[in-house]
């Protein structure tokens, strides 16, 4: 039979386990546990039965209170539906100066428009809409603009989109000068120097004649589609050449290889992939991107 210990410094009897020289104390357990193990019992009896709990089979015990994550759920998508419905309409009804004219409307527009760009327009013009040069997706918080700035034009090219399937589609593809021999590659060289030239004023980086006999060569071979002043067509989503606005960049080397090798950008047709309502929401927030601060 083992002899019970009192520790000499508490008074307490010890268990009669010791560690290293540390003796266990046999001490009662703290009140405050006991209250809060209760408080604990108390809780979970009381959830179980006011609340879902315990699997029955195919089934589960609903509780007193009848609380339902799926009926919780459907009432908010269909709040959150009735609310949409109620400024979705006058959207879908009004033209878009209109909307436009009206800061509710344009607070909605705003808000939705940022998800649906985030969710089908961000991959290649980017977050932030600034556009991607490696890809060729131009920037949309400026006026430049390939087919047009306005929201009928916006409009049509989500629609349909540029060298799309879409019956509709805008066309535009610019031909590879030098890979298909169109003009020879001194003519490249000029014409590069003329057309960096036109938007980097000042720049000294090419020979005056150089440049002189690169106009030559861009009179003889592009004006058809950029026109006589290199400042674009929307008709044909030919780009102003005068801007710092580069959709594959604007450094030398980079407007070499694009009459080198020419360029053909791709959209997709967002019509039947979006709604009607959704486009023009989007087509709003791209041309309110100009306007607004995000």
């Amino acid at each position: 039979m083992a002899l019970e210990e009192r520790d000499p410094h508490s008074g307490y009897l010890t268990t009669g386990h010791e560690w290293n020289g540390i003796k266990e104390l046999n001490r009662a357990v703290p009140r405050p546990i006991y209250v809060f193990l209760t408080l604990a019992v108390l809780f979970s009896v009381g959830y179980w039965v006011l609340m879902p709990a315990w699997p029955i089979g195919s089934t589960y015990t609903k509780g007193l209170l009848g609380v339902d994550q799926r009926t919780t759920v459907a009432a908010s998508l269909k709040a959150a539906e009735l609310d949409r419905a109620s400024w979705a309409s006058r959207i879908e009804q009004a033209d878009f100066a209109a909307i436009q004219r009206d800061p509710a409307l344009m607070r909605r527009v705003r808000q939705t428009g940022r998800t649906l760009f985030g969710d089908n327009c961000a991959a290649c013009h980017g977050r932030n809409a600034a556009g991607n040069t490696e890809i060729g997706a131009p920037n949309l918080t400026t006026n430049a603009w390939l087919w047009g700035g306005t929201t009928e034009a916006i409009a049509q090219t989500i629609r349909v989109g540029i060298n799309s399937p879409h019956p509709d589609t805008r066309v535009s593809q610019m031909p590879a000068f030098g890979r298909d021999q169109i003009i020879p590659r001194d003519d490249v060289e000029s014409v590069v120097a003329y057309v960096y030239a036109l938007s980097h004023p000042g720049a000294t980086g090419a020979a005056p004649q150089l440049v002189e006999a690169g106009k030559m060569v861009f009179a003889a071979n592009c004006i058809s589609c950029h026109g006589e002043t290199a400042t674009g067509n929307v008709e044909v989503g030919a780009p102003n050449l005068t801007d710092r606005f580069w959709l594959h960049g604007g450094d030398a080397p980079s407007i070499y290889t694009t009459v080198w090798n020419g360029r053909q950008g791709h959209m997709p047709s967002w019509d039947g992939r979006l709604s009607a309502i959704d486009r023009k929401i989007l087509t709003l927030y791209v041309f309110d991107l100009r306007n607004y601060e995000q």
